[in-house]
């Protein structure tokens, strides 16, 4: 709902009234870092299966490859947000060439110590700089996004995330097959050989693309003194946790529909409702970026959120495939919105020197989400079955829900002036409620 003394948006131009994924892609430079972008981003999806494989394969258990890959979870979850940071002081190449190096070291240390049956302790030890050095591309695709389309074609942003939203939900159909067919047709540790390797081609061919990377004030770098971080934005906080409340459904589902597959004696069923679930993100995704919204996105994510909770609320009580899988993909077809919608509130939130940092708190808050889950509903789901597990979704979502009600006011953006060569220039206005 916006109101009189908020500031608005007016567009420019038939291009900017009518913004779609053609003049998205139209966007001068844009190519050049989407596609070494998107071969990147896909080891992303390929490290926890690829790890729960080997792992399970060298030690004969699933919970302890499953406690290994919820140390890299995180791990990623602590550390991204810092890689984001200094990417924001420094660079993005400054911070992605080391970073992917000691990933890869990383992921070979990890893959030698669990083919020599090491201790758990060790692949432990091993695991947490694994999670701690993922290199953040989808974070830096999109703070690439929102430097390309600053000023006149920002009326773009909200495509951009759901064109990333769909990326994303993409990689993690395919990475997961990729690295399961490669460790059980080539060997268990191939998908995690294949993870740090792609890692290090594709972060390499992503780094060298520096003209589109959002610009670093070289005296602020050299100056030494500490930026103000991301999260020290009221809003930013408030949407990590909304973003703990997805992750809390990504985990939730995973665990409790592998479970619910068992328990109706079809475990191959499994990749079947998942896929629906994920088919629900992607459909829902690709719709949203395609619609011209009057309303502000704050209404917009307090509307996706409540319907991602609705949503969330039955699925505890089924006890047929068919019905699962309907309202899986009606919980997928909820969150793409709410996460896409989340991060155009980011862009508006934080200064452009702050973006990928803020990017990586929300990432960070999907794989801290996402470890918690899985690890709850797991001890669910052994105790009391599938239906308990179904219900850590529908708590992480309640919770999430009623924290943005309450702090729903810190989720407009506010004018910010920035003094550069003695002028005062203002951010270009936006939509608010």
């Amino acid at each position: 709902m916006p109101t009189s003394s908020s500031p608005s948006y007016a567009p420019t131009t038939g291009e900017t009234r009518k913004p779609g994924y053609r003049h998205l892609l139209a966007t001068p430079g844009a190519w050049s870092f989407l596609l070494p972008g998107f071969a990147a981003r896909q080891p992303f999806a390929m490290l926890t299966i690829g790890m729960v494989l080997l792992v399970e394969h060298t030690t004969g258990s699933y919970a302890t490859a499953g406690a290994a890959a919820a140390v890299t979870g995180v791990s990623m979850a602590l550390c991204a947000p810092r890689a984001g940071r200094l990417a924001d002081r420094f660079g993005q190449r400054a911070v992605l060439l080391p970073g992917i190096a000691l990933h890869a070291a990383s992921v070979a240390s990890l893959i030698v110590l669990a083919l020599a049956h090491a201790p758990v302790w060790a692949l432990f030890a091993a695991a947490a700089p694994a999670g701690a050095t993922v290199p953040q591309i989808g974070p830096m695709v999109r703070a690439r996004w929102a430097a390309v389309l600053d000023g006149p074609r920002s009326s773009l942003l909200a495509t951009a995330a759901a064109f990333e939203s769909v990326t994303d939900e993409f990689t993690f159909v395919i990475g997961p097959v990729m690295a399961t067919a490669l460790c059980t047709g080539v060997h268990p540790a191939a998908g995690l050989a294949a993870e740090g390797t792609l890692t290090l081609v594709g972060g390499a061919l992503f780094a060298t693309q520096h003209r589109s990377a959002p610009r670093v004030d070289p005296a602020a770098a050299g100056s030494g003194a500490k930026p103000a971080s991301a999260l020290s934005v009221p809003g930013i906080r408030a949407l990590a946790v909304a973003f703990l409340g997805i992750g809390s459904v990504f985990g939730g589902m995973q665990v409790s529909v592998a479970a619910f597959s068992q328990e109706i004696g079809n475990p191959g069923i499994n990749g079947v409702l998942y896929g629906t679930f994920a088919a629900g993100n992607m459909l829902a995704g690709v719709v949203y970026g395609a619609v011209t919204w009057r309303r502000g996105p704050r209404m917009r994510l307090l509307a996706a959120y409540a319907c991602l909770t609705v949503a969330c609320t039955p699925l505890w009580l089924v006890h047929a495939a068919p019905l699962l899988g309907a309202l899986g993909m009606l919980v997928g077809l909820c969150i793409a919105p709410a996460l896409i919608t989340g991060y155009t509130l980011v862009e508006s939130l934080v200064p452009a020197a702050a973006r990928t940092e803020a990017f990586t708190w929300m990432t960070g808050s999907v794989a801290l989400g996402q470890a918690a889950a899985v690890t709850i509903a797991g001890l669910l789901t052994d105790h009391a079955g599938s239906h308990a597990g179904f219900v850590v979704p529908l708590a992480g979502t309640i919770m999430a829900l009623v924290v943005l009600l309450g702090l729903r006011g810190r989720l407009v953006s506010r004018p910010r002036g920035v003094v550069a060569g003695g002028v005062i220039g203002h951010r270009p206005s936006v939509t608010v409620d």
